[in-house]
């Protein structure tokens, strides 16, 4: 299957985990470019204070590429660690990527279910995902 990661880019490392853990089941892989070059989250917020119409433009381009990539693929798979005290953590660009996701019928896994007062809550769960309770090895 091919499978596109979405995620926070807080999490590059636990994204280049899991597509190493996937190519390991026989799987193709697709990461945002931002973990492929190991960008961190640090990247982002600095390049926005330094310099926003840039930070603008890239992160516009990205956003399109990665939607491309969701579209090219047969599944996403979602990273969603807790983040900042934030339990299982579902950004606004990666609830955009699912809605992409959603819109061409690809099959959507979630690492972690969404508390129900999370913000988002009714749109992850209305787009029926499978929910791999925290661990990438029960993705079929």
């Amino acid at each position: 299957m091919k499978i596109t990661i979405c995620g926070s880019t807080k999490f590059v490392k636990e994204m280049n985990d899991a597509k190493s853990f996937l190519e390991s089941r026989g799987h193709t892989v697709l990461l945002p470019l931002a973990a492929e070059l190991n960008q961190s989250k640090e990247y982002w917020v600095q390049l926005k204070s330094n310099d926003f119409e840039k930070f603008a433009s890239i992160k516009s381009e990205r956003m399109m590429g990665h939607f491309d990539k969701v579209k090219s693929s047969d599944a996403i798979l979602v990273l969603n660690y807790d983040k900042d005290g934030k339990k299982s953590y579902i950004g606004p660009n990666t609830l955009m990527e699912m809605g992409v996701a959603f819109e061409h019928g690809k099959k959507i896994f979630v690492l972690n279910r969404p508390q129900d007062s999370d913000p988002c809550y009714d749109e992850v769960v209305s787009m029926q995902p499978v929910f791999l309770d925290g661990s990438v090895d029960n993705l079929e």
